[in-house]
């Protein structure tokens, strides 16, 4: 007899191998989640820091450290260190965000749509990191320092979702409270959108520029971008209070009660560091804890948002019961 020739089995990737052997629990997979949030937040804290101390061009060029040197070297003294250190960050955000994936691929049933949100925060970072050597390029630019800061929220947008959508099912959206209440969640997003572009446009045209050399600024009056932020940050605080008052109206969820009330508190809290900033000549630590309270405020109202529907999970067919059996009952 002739024995049949050998085949190759199918070749798996990396993912797909860990995958095939491990499956991580809820508790594993949200904390997974939530590390990628974490670190979003941090980077960004981190990234105003080395603004407000004139480190931002610590290090001369990218993705070197200096021409000759990866690394920051005792010449550039402290700044070189601050710059270096918060590029060293942004490998531990990479490895962070490649942990979700992973815990996120290894889940079963598999959860593509979870999957494809794990691997956008990794596309995020790597464009994001690629702007911030540009802007080191550009000495600074205002205008690609607030593409790196909002780009930065982009990346936080997701980690959010991708946490939250952990604690879901995968199945069809459905509506918690009434539309009119989510109508306002969405007027909410957009009024804290804007309030975080215009944001850019204060640290674009004042001070910390984040280095002593000349860098340029965005062409109009600091006070003037600082009232219009103001009037921005007051739309969103009404809105706040009124989402606080219609969930308890409606008798939304506790949860969704909960989220409402949280984010009112990051307003007020953000609302009382921004004025005493201002009427301080903008001490750097008051801006440190300004840019913390906007990623928190930015992920209270993604969560407020969220928790106004919900997902249920999606029955599984076994291997003897097919699926339209499962539909038919």
């Amino acid at each position: 007899m002739h024995k049949r020739p050998p085949t190759i089995g199918a070749v798996q990737t990396p993912l797909a191998h860990i995958a095939k052997r491990w499956t991580p629990s809820p508790r594993t997979l949200r904390r997974a989640a939530l590390s990628a949030v974490l670190m979003s937040v941090l980077i960004i804290v981190t990234g105003g820091a080395v603004r407000l101390t004139g480190s931002g061009l610590g290090c001369d060029t990218w993705p070197k450290c200096t021409d000759d040197s990866l690394f920051a070297t005792p010449a550039q003294g402290l700044h070189g260190a601050i710059e270096f250190g918060n590029r060293l960050l942004t490998y531990v955000l990479s490895a962070a965000v490649g942990w979700a994936i992973i815990a996120v691929r290894s889940v079963k049933p598999r959860r593509r749509g979870l999957t494809r949100l794990a691997w956008v925060q990794f596309w995020i970072v790597l464009a994001n990191a690629v702007i911030g050597g540009i802007t080191v390029w550009l000495g600074l630019n205002p205008w690609s320092v607030a593409g790196h800061f909002l780009l930065a929220n982009g990346l936080l947008t997701v980690a959010t979702i991708t946490w939250v959508r952990t604690g879901e099912g995968d199945g069809a959206p459905r509506p918690r409270v009434p539309r009119p209440v989510r109508k306002l969640s969405w007027a909410i997003v957009g009024a804290t959108v804007v309030l975080i572009v215009l944001g850019t446009s204060v640290t674009g045209s004042g001070k910390h520029a984040g280095d002593s050399s000349d860098v340029p600024r965005m062409p109009w009056d600091w006070a003037a971008a600082a009232h219009i932020h103001a009037i921005a940050a007051w739309v969103v605080c009404a809105l706040a209070v009124a989402m606080w008052l219609v969930v308890r109206v409606v008798d939304a969820p506790d949860d969704t009660r909960a989220r409402a009330r949280d984010l009112l508190l990051v307003v007020l809290a953000q609302g009382v560091i921004g004025y005493v900033q201002y009427f301080t000549d903008v001490p750097e630590i008051l801006v440190g804890l300004h840019m913390l309270g906007s990623a928190l405020l930015w992920i209270a109202v993604v969560r407020l948002a969220m928790s106004l529907r919900e997902r249920p999970a999606v029955a599984v067919p076994s291997p003897g019961r097919p699926a339209d059996a499962l539909s038919a009952a």
